[in-house]
């Protein structure tokens, strides 16, 4: 295994505000890692200074020994939190978009997908709803051979009925090359294939474990523990 994810003092700050605090983490090929933590606790800013969105104010992040840039690009897959897509686009451009601009996109893993969800492929996106456009998103990221997954609520806006096909979408399209990080606060819904947790609070790293130790030691699930160490 290889360290995908680096973060040494990493740091971001707005004004006098905090968001990221002296964060240091490593992340090794073949996890998958949920990051997780309170609303405003600092994920998201994690995942757009991990995917060049943003620029540290102190410290550094490092993608396979690379700062965010083109060459981290070509080996990332990020799915963002929010609605990115030209509305007017169908599913099917989108697919052909992907295509020419990622080298290691998957066209027939995509459409594999889509038939599996029951979506359209000659629909525009504002046509769909949140949910399936949130699955669109999904399949666009997952549809690549990429060595890190960053996950922003990946089944945040989806029906439960959805839920499992998507998580095992997770599990089949990474490689033990591969490490996925997934930012949720569904936690009970997705800690069933996670490997290790990252909890972060008001902008701070709290703990980093190992999900099967956490079982054994605390004899309680990620669930249980998260809501213990961040009760009101």
């Amino acid at each position: 295994m290889s360290v995908m994810v680096k973060c040494d003092g990493l740091t971001k700050r707005y004004g006098r505000l905090t968001a990221l605090d002296n964060v240091n983490l490593s992340i090794e090929s073949g996890r998958i890692v949920g990051l997780l933590g309170p609303n405003g606790s600092g994920k998201t800013t994690l995942l757009k200074l991990a995917n060049g969105l943003l620029v540290p104010s102190d410290g550094e992040i490092l993608l396979d020994g690379n700062k965010p840039g083109v060459e981290s690009k070509r080996i990332v897959s990020y799915l963002p939190d929010a609605n990115y897509l030209p509305d007017w686009m169908a599913i099917e451009g989108l697919l052909e978009l992907f295509q020419d601009f990622y080298e290691d996109f998957d066209v027939v893993k995509a459409k594999e997908m889509l038939l599996q969800l029951n979506l359209d492929g000659s629909r525009k996106l504002k046509t769909l709803s949140k949910g399936n456009k949130e699955k669109v998103q999904l399949i666009l990221a997952m549809s690549r051979k990429a060595k890190i997954y960053f996950l922003d609520e990946p089944i945040g806006g989806v029906d439960p009925a959805a839920r499992d096909f998507i998580l095992n979408t997770i599990i089949k399209n990474y490689s033990e090359d591969a490490a996925v990080v997934i930012s949720t606060h569904l936690i009970a819904d997705i800690e069933r294939i996670l490997d290790e947790v990252v909890f972060i609070n008001q902008g701070q790293l709290v703990s980093h474990r190992i999900v099967d130790e956490i079982r054994e030691t605390e004899g309680k699930s990620v669930d249980a523990l998260f809501r213990e160490v961040f009760r009101c």
